[in-house]
């Protein structure tokens, strides 16, 4: 007794049915019946379909379809096993959870840096025009910022000139 493929494809040879009459009569793509005899199980699509494709198979050359259902599920077993598959899913999950909760800490992190910025531009800038009022105000802002030379000049210029014309 060969391995389960082996088997399968001894007893259509053995009944002298083609691939091509299998397909016709069950529907089954080729592809899926070749890679049924070589044993290539990843291949088929997966869970109840690969039980029907081996049930269709085995009705169409008229095997106990029950019998090689059993068989192909304990030779299938550690191939196809879904604890492995089902790793692999529950690890891209995580990594995929995992991904969009750092996006969003980063954004949140970004946006607090934004506002922080802002806010101290804000009161610079309150601060400034608060004190600058007041400064003038009270006359001393033209002492804590002297002015440049050539507008002192020009204010010279312009209180001599209204000097002259108001008596």
């Amino acid at each position: 007794m060969g391995s389960f493929g082996e088997d399968l494809r001894a007893e259509r040879v053995a009944r002298g049915i083609a691939l091509e009459h299998i397909t016709g009569v069950t529907k089954i793509s080729q592809r899926h019946l070749v890679a049924l005899e070589e044993g290539k199980f990843r291949s088929l699509p997966g869970g109840i379909l690969t039980k029907g494709i081996v049930r269709g198979y085995a009705g169409a050359v008229g095997l106990d379809e029950r019998q090689w259902t059993d068989r192909f599920l304990s030779e299938a077993e550690h191939v196809l096993s879904p604890a492995v598959d089902d790793q692999g899913w529950t690890a891209f999950a995580a990594n995929v959870g995992r991904s969009r909760l750092q996006r969003r800490e980063a954004m949140d992190l970004r946006i607090r840096w934004i506002s922080a910025a802002v806010l101290v531009s804000v009161v610079s800038v309150a601060a400034f025009v608060t004190v600058r009022y007041w400064g003038v105000r009270a006359g001393w802002w033209s002492t804590l910022m002297p002015l440049h030379p050539v507008v002192v000049k020009a204010q010279s210029i312009s209180t001599s000139i209204l000097s002259a014309l108001l008596p």
